[in-house]
C-alpha cells in the first residue's frame, strides 16, 4: 500500500474540513469540466500527491462508459481508480507462466478496498449503474451522445443542481474515497 501526503495548500484541515473540501472540489470540477470519472479523480488529485496520469486515464469511463449512459457510474469508476492507485496489485505481482498464490493476495486486498466504495454506493443509491442513478435523480435517464438529450439533462440540473446532479454524485464519491483513504491510513492528517 502506498501512502501519500496532503498537499501543502490543504494541510492543517480537520478531517471534516478535508471531506467537505474534496466534496466541493468534486462538485465544481464536474460542474465546469464534466466527466464523472475524471472529475472524481481530479478532486482527489487536487488534495493528494497522486500522479497526473491517474486523472488522464479516467477520461472516457464517464457517463456510464464513453457517454453511453448504460454502464457503471463514472464517479464510482474514477474513485475506484484512485483507490487502486494506492492499493492495486503492482505489475511485478503478475505472472504469465505460473499461478503464484502470494501474487493473488494484493489482488484480493484491492478488491476488498474497492468493495468498501461499492458498498457505500449501493447503500445510498441501491445501484452502481449510471442510468439507474439518473432515474432516481431526474425520473428518467439521458443519452449524453445526443446533443438534444444533453441539453435536456443540463436544463434538468444535471451539472448545477446541488441536490440532484452528477456534480453531487461526484462530490459524494470523492468524499467517500477520501474517507476510505483516511480510514486505511493512506492519508494522515
Amino acid at each position: 500500500m502506498l501512502k501519500t501526503k496532503i498537499k501543502d495548500k490543504y494541510q492543517g484541515l480537520s478531517r471534516q474540513e478535508l471531506l467537505d473540501k474534496v466534496y466541493d472540489l468534486g462538485f465544481n470540477y464536474e460542474k465546469y469540466s464534466e466527466s464523472c470519472s475524471q472529475t472524481t479523480a481530479t478532486a482527489l488529485h487536487e488534495i493528494l500527491d497522486i500522479d497526473d496520469v491517474v486523472v488522464k486515464v479516467a477520461t472516457s469511463v464517464c457517463a456510464g462508459h464513453a457517454g453511453e449512459v448504460i454502464g457503471t457510474c463514472g464517479a464510482l469508476i474514477g474513485g475506484t481508480m484512485v483507490l487502486d492507485y494506492f492499493f492495486g496489485r503492482p505489475v511485478e505481482k503478475m505472472s504469465r507462466q505460473e499461478r503464484i498464490e502470494a501474487n493473488l493476495e494484493p489482488l484480493a486486498n484491492a478488491i476488498g478496498v474497492a468493495h468498501s466504495l461499492y458498498d457505500k454506493y449501493f447503500k445510498k443509491y441501491g445501484t452502481i449503474l449510471c442510468p439507474h442513478i439518473h432515474v432516481q435523480l431526474y425520473g428518467r435517464h439521458y443519452y449524453f451522445l445526443d446533443p438534444d438529450e444533453m441539453e435536456k439533462f443540463n436544463k434538468a440540473g444535471g451539472h448545477s443542481d446541488p441536490e440532484k446532479s452528477c456534480c453531487m454524485v461526484v462530490g459524494t464519491a470523492a468524499r467517500w474515497v477520501m474517507e476510505i483513504l483516511l480510514d486505511k491510513g493512506v492519508v494522515e492528517l
